[in-house]
């Protein structure tokens, strides 16, 4: 485990309140924050690079690696004193495959993806997932045969006891404080919406039955409460959207001024899929887990993402 992950007492009540916490204020105060999303620009003062990433789901060897890639460590700093190296993405980072009698402890990736957003407030991004929407409006989802909303809760009740209503009011705070996409330009005109040409980092985008009701000025304004609504609201819609069609996600790219979309959500076995032109799917849980090191003066095409899509296991931990 790096060292920022190290003596974290992650059953004490206070020091997991306070996590959660200081993620939210975080994720609301960054300078990179624009509304609903982040924005980063590669002529900014700090790096023009970006590990891009797919679903996490509790990984925790994972989330190591990639907070390793983007030069992060407990001091804030890098061993030479300098900022991260690189931006990072994390999304779907809760609702473990791995159990223990029925019950799901992966607040604990979620804990340790807040103390990253917490060290870093500019460069980690923490992107809304359908699960961590699931978990706070208390949707069930079922994967095979398991309540996943239900099995995180007991998990949290377990250890947490008396302090879970505490706990899990903190774990809301930050995930409805999470930016819903990562809006990444290679010119200064980081707050021009139709820029064009910009890399869009989301979990997902709207599918076909969506699109209709689905409010595109989503991405240059604050969330109400209405857009967390399951299939009603156009938060939730984009999260949870599948299947999309070439053509709406032409038309998203259009509107938004976006030249590539980075998701994830779906299944992709090889760790990176081609979704249209526009747009790629990766996995980053699974062994064939992949991430993207991109260079933000110079992003690649959907094709081009594809092929340089990297396999996690490959990066070695200290």
């Amino acid at each position: 485990m790096i060292p920022l992950f190290e003596d974290l007492d992650l059953s004490s009540p206070g020091v997991v309140i306070a996590l959660f916490d200081r993620a939210a204020d975080a994720s609301l105060t960054a300078h990179c924050r624009r509304g609903s999303i982040d924005v980063i620009s590669a002529t900014e003062p700090g790096p023009a690079r970006l590990i891009a990433t797919g679903d996490i789901h509790d990984n925790t060897v994972a989330l190591a690696k990639l907070a390793t890639l983007a030069g992060m460590t407990a001091t804030g700093m890098t061993a030479a004193g300098n900022p991260p190296t690189a931006h990072l993405t994390l999304h779907e980072i809760i609702h473990s495959d791995r159990l223990s009698n029925g019950m799901d402890f992966s607040y604990r990736a979620l804990a340790r993806a807040a103390v990253l957003k917490a060290a870093f407030p500019e460069h980690v991004h923490t992107l809304l997932a359908n699960h961590e929407l699931a978990q706070v409006v208390g949707a069930g989802i079922t994967k095979d045969g398991i309540n996943v909303v239900a099995a995180f809760n007991a998990g949290v009740e377990y250890i947490f006891g008396d302090e879970t209503s505490a706990v899990t009011a903190a774990i809301n705070r930050f995930i409805y404080a999470m930016p819903l996409a990562l809006r990444c330009t290679s010119s200064a005109a980081a707050l021009d919406v139709a820029s064009g040409g910009d890399l869009l980092c989301a979990h997902s985008l709207p599918g076909p039955l969506a699109m209709d009701r689905f409010d595109v000025t989503l991405l240059e304004r604050a969330t109400t409460d209405a857009d967390f609504i399951p299939r009603q609201g156009s938060a939730h819609m984009l999260v949870w959207g599948r299947h999309q069609r070439p053509a709406d996600v032409d038309l998203l790219a259009k509107r938004w001024g976006a030249s590539l979309f980075i998701l994830g959500h779906e299944k992709a076995p090889t760790g990176a899929m081609l979704l249209c032109d526009h747009a790629v799917i990766l996995n980053t849980d699974h062994d064939q887990a992949r991430y993207l090191d991109i260079d933000l003066t110079n992003p690649p095409t959907a094709a081009q993402a594809v092929e340089r899509a990297q396999l996690l296991a490959d990066i070695e931990l200290a």
